[in-house]
């Protein structure tokens, strides 16, 4: 199923600008920009006139960033909340206050001979269910104010531990003083904050030198386009409205049912089906049987109690 590019008529996008897409973009974000930066330079060579991304890297970050247009954006909770896989490189001997490599120093120490069993023993401690503060210099907000904008202005505010769950924590590569690991983790892991309380567990701190985002829910680095080659394409809007995926692929990797047209237009309207074969908890992406491929998929739908499908969110399609 592809991507929609729906043409509107003047009248259709008073108030709006740009033009009315849905679909979702792998990005493969580069390093020293802000998320949100990374996404107005792309909706701007799209000419989309609505799109979100799906939750922020750091500038020092690169790799997938999910952007959604049109009705994607609906679905972007989804991915958001999906865990992710990031390969990151740890300075040891050097502590920063943002606790990676923008920050300013803090303080510079001798690295230990550290053994493979001790670092070993050290990550197992990060395993699992784990509880972190996060930085100041992260993305939450308090009070409507991103936390990093607080630190810059010396403002420091308490946050409250969160439990994160850590799938897997392996080592890649290390010499004295680097490590690189591979992490598998829930959403709102700080890897910064991993790599300051494993730094000071060995005693020398730590701080992150280079993160990389591997997978995003069920996408994966070798799906994502660069910003070079968006930028490559941006006069022929026809092979830049190629790169976009279904708007489906926010949960294509959720169980799947398929409705009679009949049935279908019940859940467009709002109200829960029953049908055979369908899970018992849960939710699913709803899929019609239209002979159109655009108007295939409907929504997501929640299994209620009595083994109806509800409709959650639905797309609007012409």
């Amino acid at each position: 199923m592809k991507a929609s590019v729906t043409p509107t008529s003047p009248m259709g996008r008073r108030g709006r600008k740009g033009r009315n897409i849905s679909g979702i973009l792998l990005l493969d974000k580069p390093a020293g920009i802000t998320s949100n930066a990374a996404l107005q330079t792309v909706k701007r060579l799209f000419d989309a006139c609505k799109a979100g991304h799906t939750g922020s890297l750091d500038p020092l970050a690169t790799g997938v960033l999910p952007l959604c247009f049109g009705e994607a954006t609906k679905f972007s909770q989804f991915l958001l909340d999906a865990d992710k896989r990031y390969r990151a490189t740890f300075k040891l001997g050097v502590t920063t206050d943002s606790g990676d490599a923008d920050g300013k120093v803090l303080e510079t120490r001798t690295v230990p001979e550290i053994s493979d069993s001790t670092l070993e023993s050290v990550l197992e401690h990060y395993r699992g269910e784990i509880s972190q503060i996060p930085s100041m210099f992260s993305a939450l907000k308090v009070d409507g104010q991103p936390l990093y904008k607080l630190a810059r202005q010396g403002i420091e505010v308490e946050r409250k531990s969160r439990k994160v769950t850590i799938h897997d924590f392996s080592v890649v590569e290390r010499d004295h003083d680097q490590i690189t690991v591979d992490v598998h983790c829930t959403k709102g892991t700080y890897v910064r904050t991993l790599a300051e309380d494993i730094g000071q567990e060995l005693g020398c701190g730590a701080h992150v030198v280079e993160l990389r985002r591997l997978a995003a829910g069920p996408f994966t680095i070798d799906e994502t386009i660069s910003m070079e080659q968006l930028e490559a394409l941006a006069e022929d809007k026809a092979q830049l409205d190629a790169k976009l995926l279904p708007v489906s692929s926010a949960v294509q990797d959720w169980p799947q049912v398929e409705l009679t047209e009949v049935t279908a237009s019940y859940i467009r309207q709002g109200q829960p089906v029953q049908i055979a074969n369908a899970p018992t908890t849960g939710w699913v992406s709803i899929f019609s049987e239209s002979d159109d491929p655009n108007e295939e998929f409907i929504g997501v739908g929640e299994i209620m109690d009595d083994g109806r499908i509800a409709p959650r969110r639905l797309v609007v399609t012409n």
